[in-house]
């Protein structure tokens, strides 16, 4: 048996998020998956990292399965993408150890949300960036988000409903790249809640924005409360970026 690592890069554009739907063959995973099993035949299931939502790109996306098989690595990788959309493109076929899993070995998860800053709107961009046309200042967003920065419980950027897991996590990094046109804002972190790296980004845009101050991320912390918090930033801006393991 042997345990097969992807590394995927996506366009989810069109797609409904990473994880597979019953009532819909328009997801990453299911892609994938559909094309395993005809390569194998016979059911084939993948393991992602993590979910990504609805218009939510991924360059950096990892999955891992399982298979008896006398093929090659290169046979898996070129099937795989000469039969994928060509919105879904696999980087690398490893063989991982047999303990490997993508989801719970991961120490950590690098995003990176794309804005389009300028009064003129792109015709190339539109899907991998959002349009906020005013001035930001991108002074006040640093300050307020080096209160983001170490551990903290989350619970009011995030989507989560309340459940018995925790909603504590560890932000390491979070910067600023201006590049003419696109601010990118980088996060590394343990790990990411439900919405919580579009959360923390339309509060940030409020406060570059000088609709809120930077005191309102310490507010939205002790409120504990997600309609706090600013609004939830469009999908397309949002990229995986990078897993490590």
């Amino acid at each position: 048996m042997k345990n097969i690592k992807l590394l995927i890069e996506y366009d989810g554009s069109r797609y409904k998020g990473w994880q597979r739907l019953k009532d819909s063959d328009m997801t990453i995973q299911g892609k994938i998956e559909s094309v395993l099993t005809e390569l194998f035949s016979r059911p084939i299931e993948i393991i992602g990292s993590g979910r990504t939502d609805a218009g939510v790109h991924a360059r950096g996306q990892v999955a891992n399965f399982t298979v008896k098989t006398e093929k090659s690595l290169l046979e898996i990788h070129k099937y795989l993408n000469h039969y994928l959309p060509q919105d879904i493109v696999v980087k690398e076929v490893s063989e991982a150890p047999e303990r490997f899993h993508s989801q719970y070995n991961v120490k950590k998860k690098k995003y990176v949300y794309c804005i389009w800053n300028h009064w003129i709107p792109s015709a190339f961009n539109r899907k991998y960036s959002y349009n906020v046309p005013e001035h930001l200042n991108i002074e006040l967003m640093e300050e307020a988000a080096n209160l983001l920065i170490g551990t903290h419980d989350f619970i009011g950027f995030s989507s989560v409903k309340k459940s018995n897991k925790s909603t504590v996590r560890t932000i390491e990094e979070i910067s600023f790249i201006k590049e003419d046109k696109v601010l990118k804002i980088v996060f590394v972190g343990d790990g990411f809640l439900h919405n919580m790296v579009r959360i923390i980004v339309g509060t940030l845009l409020e406060i570059g924005l000088k609709e809120k101050k930077v005191s309102y991320i310490n507010e939205i912390f002790e409120s504990k409360t997600r309609s706090i918090a600013g609004k939830t930033a469009p999908a397309q801006g949002l990229f995986l970026e990078e897993v490590t393991y």
